[in-house]
């Protein structure tokens, strides 16, 4: 899979790109993440890629021409499959959104800045606009970070166990059972006796009811749903 975001704040992918499971993915060439810079397709000397808005109103807004340059020289590489902007008040994202992403094979993610961008961009070049959640964020590079990195992880073989993903939170629509290691008492806390019984149905049921206890308790939108 290739993921081409761009920004105009690339040294914001540096931690999050450089660490971990997402570094892992890329060591292995499992995925192929390429950062680009908008300010390099601007025509402007001064390498400006925003502009005040018609009408007024406070903030700026980026502009078209670079950004369409951008798509432009991206497009002309690849076959992309969709062309994602990070926006709040598109689709909010949620595990089945990202299963059916993680199946692509090229996408372009647009970090929005400032006001946002000019709307003709969203109407014309964007294929897919995505929300992670009801808040607004100074710019779209942090969602698209969380994006890559839910997506990513759900491409085989980026996971130690490949299994791990399928029993993730939500994957079923229900949140997680709890879960224990070592040592098995600590303080008089202990871990419960079934998950140390051995049998395997016994510890699955008592998981599926665990985690419908704990989603009816903590997420009870999801049972309705």
């Amino acid at each position: 899979m290739r993921i081409d975001i761009i920004t105009i704040f690339p040294e914001m992918f540096q931690g999050p790109f450089t660490e971990s499971m997402l570094k892992r993915a890329m060591t292995k060439k499992l995925v192929d993440i390429q950062i680009h810079n908008l300010r390099d397709f601007t025509v402007d000397k001064h390498k400006k890629v925003d502009d005040y808005a018609f009408a007024g109103g406070a903030g700026m807004v980026m502009m078209i021409e670079p950004i369409d340059r951008c798509i432009e020289y991206l497009k002309s590489e690849r076959n992309y499959d969709e062309v994602v902007y990070m926006s709040p008040d598109g689709k909010t994202l949620n595990q089945n959104l990202c299963n059916r992403i993680s199946l692509l094979n090229n996408i372009i993610i647009l970090c929005g800045h400032y006001k946002g961008i000019d709307e003709r961009i969203r109407e014309n070049l964007i294929t897919m606009e995505i929300s992670v959640g009801d808040y607004v964020l100074t710019g779209g590079e942090l969602a698209a970070a969380v994006l890559t990195d839910c997506v990513v992880r759900l491409i085989p073989g980026v996971l130690g166990d490949e299994t791990s993903a399928l029993s993730d939170s939500f994957q079923d629509g229900l949140v997680s059972p709890p879960v224990y290691t070592r040592p098995r008492e600590y303080k008089g806390w202990k871990v419960p006796d079934v998950l140390l019984s051995g049998d395997e149905k016994i510890i699955d049921d008592w998981k599926l009811q665990q985690a419908i206890k704990r989603t009816n308790d903590k997420r009870p939108d999801l049972l309705k749903d």
